[in-house]
């Protein structure tokens, strides 16, 4: 098994273009084409999880922080990150992080998570916005009925049309077209002198903005009319209601704040967690957002959803008596605490599709806070 196989196997899992923009995402250090036989899973790919993988000769990392954030403009000894990276390559190690492309994807971080607070509706808080490359633009064209078979296969044939495994997509409707000839001009059907009537039916086709130009010669080449009307519309993205950052979970029934606490605390395997409680709190909660990590950004976005309750790693204190001011109840669980659970579903699901690979969970990585 090489590198590349492996990435493969992860951006099925999470898709790069799940990742929020100003992320890191991706293969960070390494050759496709290394040998991947072992792979150690890590949350933050700290000097002591180096050692890990050096001594255990492990051929790749997935780190779920990405190690490699701000670009380096030297690689030398000089720093910690790029003496991490230089024994990472004099090593042949290879380091893949997922992050928030992984805190994203349905069954990601965040859906786990949301399994911490409870059974109900779960969808994402700001649900991911996508659309297909191939339906990025509608093209409309209006034509005589004998001549629609040949302007649809001929814009078929330039890649209009497709909307997922179906090809030849597309609408049509009769209506009536009128135009008047100008001196000079050569219509195909009517006459010159006098306002024209004629039977046409509108043509619409998806198609991919990269195929634009071949269309619109590929219409006028079929379309029998010397002028033919053509009329093209971006078409916006889609949200999509199980991707995205954040989730918001809507329970099948209500519960209390200590039901919540105590489950949430079982689940993540925390002695403790923090928790403020809004003015005017309910005495049970039912709409509950959430985000791994530190999720100050997506806290205004959950209660202007009607979100009761906010489950988070860490928050600014301002962020904290914001929320409370406005009747949410905040619960902080540890940095890494709402991440660290998932590395044992990712390796579940690496050992399943990634056969004859060892997959393991690093016994280094930690949280770098202590309770005392």
């Amino acid at each position: 098994m090489n590198v590349n196989s492996v990435v493969k196997i992860l951006e099925q899992i999470a898709p790069l273009e799940y990742a929020a923009q100003w992320d890191n995402v991706g293969l960070l250090v390494g050759s496709s084409e290394w040998l991947a036989d072992s792979i150690l899973l890590t949350i933050d790919l700290t000097d002591a999880v180096l050692r890990e993988a050096i001594d255990s000769k492990i051929h790749m990392i997935v780190s779920y922080h990405p190690p490699i954030f701000e670009a380096f403009k030297s690689l030398t000894d000089a720093s910690t990150k790029q003496r991490t990276v230089l024994e990472l390559v004099m090593s042949r190690i290879a380091v893949y992080s997922p992050h928030t492309a992984l805190d994203a994807a349905p069954a990601g971080v965040n859906d786990w998570l949301a399994s911490c607070v409870g059974n109900g509706d779960v969808r994402a808080l700001e649900s991911l916005e996508s659309l297909p490359e191939t339906e990025q633009c509608k093209i409309v064209t209006f034509c005589p009925a004998e001549a629609v078979d040949r302007v649809r296969n001929g814009l078929a044939s330039v890649g209009a049309g497709r909307i997922g495994k179906y090809r030849l997509c597309s609408f049509e409707l009769e209506g009536k077209g009128t135009f008047f000839a100008g001196e000079g001009a050569k219509p195909a059907v009517g006459a010159h002198g006098s306002l024209q009537r004629v039977d046409e039916v509108r043509l619409e086709m998806v198609c991919a903005k990269a195929a634009l130009g071949l269309a619109m010669i590929t219409l006028r080449e079929s379309h029998p009319y010397e002028e033919p009307p053509i009329e093209i519309y971006p078409l916006l993205p889609r949200p999509q209601r199980h991707i995205g950052q954040g989730r918001r979970v809507t329970l099948d029934q209500p519960v209390t704040l200590k039901a919540i606490v105590e489950s949430i605390k079982q689940r993540l395997s925390a002695r403790q967690v923090q928790a403020a409680v809004g003015h005017d709190a309910p005495s049970k909660y039912q709409r509950i957002g959430l985000c791994a990590g530190a999720g100050g950004s997506l806290l205004a976005a959950a209660i202007d959803q009607g979100c009761q309750l906010f489950l988070t790693g860490e928050l600014r204190h301002h962020d904290i008596l914001n929320a409370q001011a406005r009747g949410c109840t905040v619960v902080l669980a540890g940095h890494t605490n709402t991440e660290r659970g998932y590395l044992k579903p990712l390796r579940k699901r690496l050992i399943d599709l990634l056969p004859g690979v060892t997959v393991n969970i690093s016994k280094r990585d930690a949280d770098p806070l202590r309770v005392m």
